[in-house]
């Protein structure tokens, strides 16, 4: 089995997405931990968001950045 790794622009969609999942469920960490409990809806609001993507391949942050341009790693630019 071969392990193949993303070829040609850095930014792609199917990159960023779960890093800013990852990187919101941080904040959502820290701002449970300072100001309280009720930050914790964030946390499942991005799990929601991330398991849509997952299973349907998009989410809201994917339609986002489609729309800024930024392509997915599977597609060639026309």
């Amino acid at each position: 089995m071969s392990i193949s790794r993303h070829t040609g622009r850095f930014l792609t969609i199917d990159r960023l997405a779960p890093a800013l999942a990852s990187l919101m469920i941080v904040v959502s960490i820290v701002l449970v931990a300072t100001l309280g409990p009720w930050w914790l809806f964030l946390t499942g609001f991005v799990a929601a968001n991330l398991a849509l993507y997952a299973f349907a391949g998009w989410c809201p942050a994917s339609l986002i950045m489609e729309k800024a341009g930024l392509q997915r790693s599977g597609v060639c630019p026309r």
